[in-house]
């Protein structure tokens, strides 16, 4: 074949003929002289090869990447590969696709956490079917599990009811019972009867005291233990502790129906909640704080003891 570069005019051979043309380091676009094999088989798209001819055709590249990875990432070529798709994602503006395998790379998935679709359930008041049905046809849309079925939901739920959590008091208290499954018992159980001065009724979701206690302690785990680490006190684990308990209760206002048919009923809303107002640690003669509440007429770190509707 005679070379096609000007000033060239070099006969070669046709097997090295790609060769000779790499030396003609001037040529930028040096595809266009390439010559064009007009016999044997085309070259097929990386992507339609079998995984043997990819790895054969990709061999020398694979020896480069490996020896890059060895000598600057310990040898994680996964992740020097993942860069590279990455950045070539991102270098034709597809940051979508970019950020969903992101997101897998770090494991978190391109789903919502079970918590997160709690929440939407229950801030766009959707009722158990219509959540179920939104996640039928995202699925079937999408072909992706983006929110998670109902019975993750219920799961996530019950670790927010206090009496999740496992415990044991020592000593053990007067009169409560041992049993921490126990979630909900009734509002007025307990309470003099002197409640009949008020002629009233309720419908409440009560929690058991020392069940809602642990719940909130244990909930706080972190910022106790963050705590001890400012304190140097890693060596008092096992308390013990001194935990400053503020009690409250508060009408939530006229529930009645505001519109609608319905008939106009003098309803009220009562919460019963506790706050953590301050954890302490004996330490010897002295008592050093952990932990103190900085708000603690918020409403976000109430506790629901017992929701009562009278």
């Amino acid at each position: 074949i005679r070379c096609t570069v000007k000033e060239c005019d070099e006969e070669i051979l046709h097997g090295k003929y790609g060769q000779h043309l790499s030396s003609h380091k001037e040529i930028k676009d040096r595809e266009l002289y390439s010559h064009i094999n007009r016999g044997g088989r085309p070259r097929q798209h990386l992507l339609s090869l079998t995984r043997r001819a990819q790895k054969h055709r990709l061999r020398e590249l694979k020896r480069q990447v490996k020896a890059f990875a060895e000598k600057e990432e310990g040898g994680d070529i996964k992740a020097v590969c993942m860069t590279l798709f990455l950045l070539a994602l991102r270098a034709k503006n597809e940051h979508r696709q970019a950020d969903e395998l992101e997101a897998i790379m770090q494991g978190k998935g391109s789903g919502l956490h079970p918590a997160v679709c709690l929440a939407i359930r229950v801030n766009t008041f959707l009722s158990c079917s219509q959540y179920h049905k939104m996640y039928r046809t995202v699925k079937a849309v999408t072909g992706r599990q983006i929110f998670q079925p109902l019975h993750a939901l219920r799961t996530a739920e019950k670790a927010l009811l206090p009496g999740y959590h496992p415990f044991e008091w020592k000593p053990p208290l007067k009169n409560v019972s041992t049993n921490t499954e126990v979630g909900i018992i009734d509002g007025l159980s307990g309470l003099p009867l002197s409640i009949d001065d008020y002629p009233v009724d309720t419908i409440a979701k009560r929690f058991r005291y020392d069940a809602a206690l642990v719940c909130a302690l244990k909930d706080m785990e972190e910022e106790i233990l963050e705590g001890m680490k400012a304190k140097n006190l890693d060596d008092y684990l096992n308390g013990p502790f001194t935990v400053v308990v503020k009690e409250s209760c508060d009408g939530m206002g006229d529930v009645s129906e505001k519109h609608g048919s319905g008939p106009a009923v003098p309803e009220k809303a009562v919460r019963f909640s506790f706050t953590v107002m301050n954890i302490a640690i004996a330490c010897g003669n002295e008592s050093k704080r952990i932990f103190e509440e900085v708000k603690p007429n918020s409403e976000l770190c109430c506790k629901p003891l017992c929701l009562m509707l009278a």
